[in-house]
């Protein structure tokens, strides 16, 4: 029991003289360095606050750090605020305030680079801070400028942490850290090879670092060729031959090499040894060459008047024995073989993530393409109908959702509420238009295009009468903020999302209109064979009325999903316009099926020529429209044919 109570005697002595222990005591020990701190001295005032564990100290290095620490004229330190001449102290201990004049106080300024290593120490004790926001700004400034000395305290923190994802978020810092602070290289090499999987633009930065490299020349040895390579862990040898004139100037630069030979300088020592009409034994006369010129330099420098002539020629001659690298700034080349393959690793699944990014970006146009063609396709697959103006039911679709926000604030019901109306709405302009318009112009294809065109600018205009020229703006549910991110590469946003289940909604519904329903009978009938269904007791003029009216209802509701994420204005039906249309006709005119495939190919084909040349949208859309045109003249019926309109063609 002896050595029990002995212990115990031990813990009470030292709880005893921890809390006999105070903040100030610690402060007056290092009152010079506290007055007028620098980089090398302030760290031994840190060392002692730090191994303290005093409560007070956190928040005295806070209040250092950002000058508010003064200290009085007796050498006691406060921590303060000014108020006009007085200033409102603190007690570092006891935290009591008082007042007192200002004048008999000096402020503490700590410079930049000292802030900086207070800022450091103060992390340790932000790490573990009970506040989980304190915590994760001691992370944040962690990651921002990563040390050695920080890694410790960030390991020794993890253990404690309550918080899931700030205690990932720990770990994979102390990864990236450990790959480059480590005490061994055993433990330097397994946090390296941890990040193998990480494809996060933090880890292939860890990396880079690990792997960065300076350029270096080397010259060769007396009577030798062959250039020697200095000790180190060389990353590469590289060839000079494709930039010659730039590695011998690297050359220059480590003084290893001549300056060249520019014309100016041999214009300059020319003119500065004239001697009796001559310059290196030539006659002033026959330098009018750029030939004679070097002739004269060439012999002045002979004669050590002048330095060297250096020309391009001299350059391609002694180039071969220099060697030109570049040495990793890391000694140990295991580490950085280990960097090198984990790096390849993370590039590799990085080119997979971009793959699927694009994929699922590809996927996202040709859902919006969908929505956008499937109501011409109808139109245009049964009726024949060029409609010019389909792209502007997209726009009164898309106001009709705009107008609905204004009475109804909640977003979510607002977008319940204006996808059946803009369906109703454009319906009924679409059956006034048939009925008005195209019902007269069937069979007459070219006037049908310029009368549907027309209609498009009055529709334009009308719109722009209504609600102006500036952007309006469809805002969508909170639900649909953001982005589902998988990585770093790999995210899409909600809207997206959301644009692509309604796509496979409206291709389920037409689906079952077409297939299960009277009306999808009788439009297939129409669309096949219009003769034969005429003389089956169908009404073709009706078929064409509603038809038209579904395919412009179809576009208003396609409108309210494309202006959740587009911007709502009177043109804004003329940008998807021509992209329907290529959907229809590359999927094949009348067919779902058809201008699902149409809208994929187009999709994933736009998003695939922008990401080969992506500083030219432009020039994007132009490769596309040619690849269009190619495509058709090989499959002119588009990629599913109808077999019915084919035969009576």
């Amino acid at each position: 029991m002896r050595p029990l109570f002995l212990a115990l005697a031990v813990c009470l002595a030292s709880v005893t003289s921890s809390q006999a222990q105070d903040l100030q005591a610690i402060l007056q020990t290092h009152a010079d360095e506290l007055a007028k701190p620098s980089r090398n001295s302030v760290g031994v005032v840190l060392d002692d606050l730090v191994a303290s564990g005093l409560p007070q100290v956190p928040t005295f290095l806070e209040q250092w750090s950002e000058k508010n620490v003064w200290q009085q004229e007796d050498g006691m330190f406060f921590i303060a605020r000014e108020q006009g001449d007085d200033l409102a102290l603190r007690d570092v201990d006891t935290g009591a305030e008082t007042t007192q004049p200002k004048h008999s106080f000096t402020q503490l300024k700590p410079n930049g680079g000292v802030r900086r290593v207070i800022g450091t120490a103060l992390v340790q004790f932000q790490l573990s801070d009970p506040d989980l926001a304190r915590r994760e700004t001691a992370v944040a400034s962690i990651a921002r400028r990563p040390d050695a000395t920080q890694l410790a305290p960030l390991l020794a923190s993890i253990e404690g942490e309550v918080d899931a994802a700030l205690k990932a978020r720990k770990i994979q810092l102390a990864n990236f850290m450990s790959a480059s602070f480590a005490d061994t290289q055993e433990q330097r090499i397994a946090a390296i090879y941890s990040l193998s999987t990480d494809t996060s633009v933090e880890a292939r930065a860890a990396l880079n670092q690990i792997l960065s490299t300076k350029a270096g020349v080397a010259t060769n040895l007396p009577d030798s060729t062959e250039a020697t390579l200095p000790e180190g862990n060389i990353a590469r040898v590289i060839d000079p031959t494709d930039t010659p004139l730039a590695y011998y100037a690297q050359a220059v630069e480590a003084g290893l090499a001549p300056q060249m030979t520019t014309r100016q300088m041999i214009r300059t020592a020319l003119e500065a040894h004239i001697d009796n009409g001559r310059v290196g034994g030539v006659p002033l006369a026959q330098l009018d060459t750029d030939d004679m010129r070097a002739k004269a330099y060439a012999a002045l420098a002979e004669a050590e008047l002048v330095p060297p002539l250096v020309t391009e020629q001299t350059i391609a001659y002694t180039l071969p024995f220099y060697a030109f690298y570049e040495i990793y700034d890391e000694p140990d080349t295991a580490v950085t073989d280990a960097a090198e393959a984990a790096l390849a690793s993370v590039e590799a699944r990085v080119g997979v993530a971009q793959t699927v990014d694009l994929a699922l970006d590809g996927l996202s146009l040709a859902s919006i393409y969908f929505l956008a063609a499937i109501g011409l396709a109808i139109t245009f697959g049964v009726m024949g109908v060029i409609n010019m103006a389909h792209g502007e039911f997209i726009m009164m679709g898309a106001y009709t959702g705009y107008v609905v926000q204004l009475f109804v604030p909640d977003y979510t019901l607002s977008i319940i509420i204006a996808l059946p109306l803009a369906f109703a709405i454009t319906f009924g302009a679409g059956v006034a238009m048939e009925r008005l318009v195209i019902r007269h112009l069937y069979h007459r294809p070219l006037e049908t295009l310029l009368a549907t065109f027309g209609i498009s600018i009055a529709l334009q205009q009308l719109a722009k009468n209504i609600f102006g020229t500036q952007a309006r703006p469809l805002t969508s549910p909170e639900w649909l903020d953001g982005a589902l991110v998988f990585s770093d590469v790999i995210q899409i946003s909600y809207i997206r999302i959301a644009i692509f289940v309604l796509a496979l909604l409206f291709l389920a519904l037409i689906l079952f209109v077409l297939k299960r329903t009277r009306l999808g009978l009788e439009v297939r009938a129409v669309t096949q064979n219009p003769g034969m269904a005429a003389s089956m007791g169908i009404n073709p003029d009706r078929i064409n009325m509603m038809t038209f009216g579904l395919g412009s209802g179809i576009a208003g509701i396609a409108g309210v999903a494309i202006g959740l994420y587009a911007k709502v204005t009177s043109e804004m039906g003329a940008d998807y316009i021509v992209q329907s249309f290529m959907t229809v006709v590359v999927g094949g005119v009348g067919n779902v099926w058809g201008t699902l495939a149409g809208a994929s190919m187009i999709g994933f084909l736009q998003k695939g020529i922008e990401w080969l040349n992506p500083s030219n949208t432009l020039a994007a859309q132009t490769y596309m429209i040619l690849f269009i045109i190619l495509f058709i003249q090989f499959r002119p019926k588009g990629i599913v044919a109808l077999k019915g309109r084919a035969a009576a063609d």
